[in-house]
């Protein structure tokens, strides 16, 4: 039994160092400059033994964002037990989200899911998985929310139509800045989201809030 978890462990590490190394070589050069020779050199293994852990190519594109996005979630959770307000709470979401090209503990690869949007639109497979991602990522976003309400920050909403609609907003800020549109910077992009859910959700922007709360 102990020979076997001791297996287990370690093949867990290697499929680890797998998906680190096709997140990092799938965001510096792109998903169809990557092939699974390279994913392989770069840990030391045979491209057989990553064909054995992942199937396909686009199978390891998926893990590789599944990979990616547990720090994104495991940091969102510390902040949500270390920050009470909803308002602060949604501008710490979108700092992170639209910080695309940080590579730290609280931000994801947005080169990631611009190629997995890309193999999603053609091949049904990716499709399934971009759709479950999106399902968390929603997720996460109502259920912020629905605690902003269960606390009497704001009014009943639909959180799961705000979900959808706030997170497809934050999806297309996101492309506009990785895509060092001239228009829309991060200043403004952060801007627009943080002014849309203010005005959905009937929050006062943070400004107004300190200014409230010097008042009383």
């Amino acid at each position: 039994m102990a020979a076997r978890e001791h297996g287990d462990a370690v093949a867990d590490v290697r499929r680890d160092q797998m998906l680190a190394a096709a997140s990092t070589l799938i965001a510096e050069r792109g998903f169809h400059d990557t092939r699974i020779a390279d994913v392989a050199k770069r840990v030391g293994a045979s491209p057989a033994l990553v064909i054995y852990y992942f199937g396909t190519k686009d199978s390891l594109l998926t893990e590789a964002l599944r990979w990616s996005e547990r720090s994104f979630y495991a940091a969102t959770e510390e902040m949500l037990q270390s920050t009470d307000k909803l308002r602060d709470r949604l501008e710490i979401l979108v700092e992170w989200t639209l910080a695309f090209d940080k590579q730290g503990a609280s931000t994801g690869d947005w080169g990631l899911w611009l190629d997995l949007w890309a193999q999603a639109f053609r091949h049904p497979a990716v499709k399934k998985d971009r759709a479950e991602l999106d399902a968390q990522w929603r997720a996460l976003i109502s259920r912020i929310v629905q605690d902003g309400v269960d606390k009497g920050e704001i009014a009943d909403v639909d959180v799961v139509t705000f979900a959808i609609m706030w997170g497809s907003l934050l999806d297309g800020l996101v492309v506009q800045v990785s895509l060092d549109d001239p228009v829309v910077d991060f200043p403004l992009a952060r801007r627009i989201a943080l002014e849309m859910a203010d005005k959905e959700l009937g929050l006062a922007p943070a400004g107004r809030r300190s200014r409230a709360s010097k008042k009383s």
